[in-house]
Order: C-alpha cells, then structure tokens, then sequence
C-alpha cells in the first residue's frame, strides 16, 4: 500500500473517530439537559405555578373592609367610600383633588378606604408607586406617601428611573429608607397589590378611578357628586 493510500486511511479513520465522538457527545449533552429540565427546570415551573395558585389572598367586596385595608376616617360611620385607582392616572389625581376639597364636610359620615389598580401597560411607573406606597404603610406613613405621590404626580409620571425620586420623597417623610426597600420587596407587599387588582376586577372596574359609596359606583366622581352622593347615602343608613 503506497503512503498516499496509507494517509489517506488514516484520515478516513481519524475523521469517523471524530464523528463517533462527536455523537456521543451530543447524546451525553442531550441527556444532561433533559436531567435538567426534569429536576431543575420543571420542578421550579411547578413551584412558580403552584405560587401563583397559593399565594392568591382574599379579595373584598366594596362594602367590606379587608384587614389591611388602608381606611381614613371612622369605620364605624355609616358610608363607606371605596376607591379603585393608578397613582400614575391623572384622572385619579383630580379625584383625590376633589375628595380632599370635600373631605372636611363629608368625614363625619364617611370612611375612604384606597385600593390599588395600577393599569401599568398605560402607566409604567404606577406599579412601583403602589409598591412605595404600601411599603410606607409598613411604617405607619401610607396616607402621607398617598398624597405625596398624587401631588407630585406631575415630576415623576415621565422618569425612566423613578425610584430615586421615590426615595426622596421617603426621606421626606423621614421613612427608614432601609427598610422601606426590604418591605418593598416582600411578597405580602406584592400580594397587597395583585389583590386588590383582583378585587377590583371582581367588582368590575374597568378604569381608575373607580369609586363605590356602600357598593354602588359613582360616575364621573367630582366635588359636587361625591358630596352628594355621601349625603344621600347617609340618610338611607340612618
């Protein structure tokens, strides 16, 4: 056999080695990856899922007051104002312009209890300023976070990066900044939030703001209707 034919063989050999190795290599890789999937991939999908199904508290209907309702005013007065709204939504900005405007003259007869629905595919920063606000609440300070962050509505709605600012109005309120971020992060925070969504659309909000005196949804909420509407409410409870 010439050296030519020689080589030529032992290429030949060297190439189908190369093949054979290659296959079992692949073959061990796809086996791998199937080990993975089967225990790391699926079972973490199946954790997740199971943590959405679980994880889902209660939700409360417009005439309850849920445990970590966050409620101004007495709850022991006979009408209860319930509002659905997006921090970022300046439609609910004019609502809690109005609601302030009136509260003094309706508070004797009211509580206003807040839940949250941010609409994040038209307002991105209003799931983060529901996470702030509820955080704050684990500081006793949720009203006042509340109204900072509807009268502020204006500086922060259009911010690419909106915690910064956020935090500024935190230390303004002489909040622990600490520990407002590990709040922030805790999933009863996040369950708060998906909650009261969830209510929210079982009670058939459509759009923020959504208010409901003793169950009954007001529309076009101004000054004028929500005081009227407090007054004849009340006069039917009593």
């Amino acid at each position: 056999m010439s050296k030519v034919n020689q080589k030529k063989r032992e290429d030949q050999r060297q190439r189908k080695l190369d093949k054979q190795n290659y296959a079992e290599k692949n073959k061990r890789n796809k086996g791998l990856a199937f080990k993975f999937a089967l225990y790391g991939v699926l079972p973490l999908l199946a954790a997740i899922t199971l943590f959405t199904l679980y994880s889902q508290g209660p939700t409360y209907s417009t005439v309850e007051i849920a445990p970590n309702d966050h409620v101004r005013g007495e709850t022991e007065s006979p009408v209860t104002l319930v509002v659905y709204a997006d921090f970022q939504c300046p439609a609910c900005a004019t609502e809690h312009q109005a609601m302030m405007r009136i509260w003094p003259q309706v508070s004797s007869n009211a509580h206003l209890i807040f839940r949250h629905f941010p609409i994040t595919a038209a307002h991105p920063n209003s799931w983060t300023a529901s996470l702030y606000a509820e955080a704050a609440a684990k500081q006793d300070r949720f009203w006042e976070m509340h109204d900072y962050l509807f009268q502020t509505q204006a500086i922060w709605s259009n911010l690419q990066n909106v915690e910064e600012e956020f935090d500024s109005y935190a230390l303004e309120l002489n909040l622990d900044i600490e520990q407002l971020h590990l709040d922030i992060a805790l999933p009863e925070t996040i369950s708060k939030i998906r909650n009261d969504q969830r209510g929210g659309n079982s009670a058939g909000v459509l759009s923020t703001p959504s208010l409901f005196i003793n169950g009954k949804l007001l529309n076009r909420p101004n000054a004028t209707r929500i005081r009227d509407a407090v007054k004849e409410a009340a006069s039917l409870s009593g």
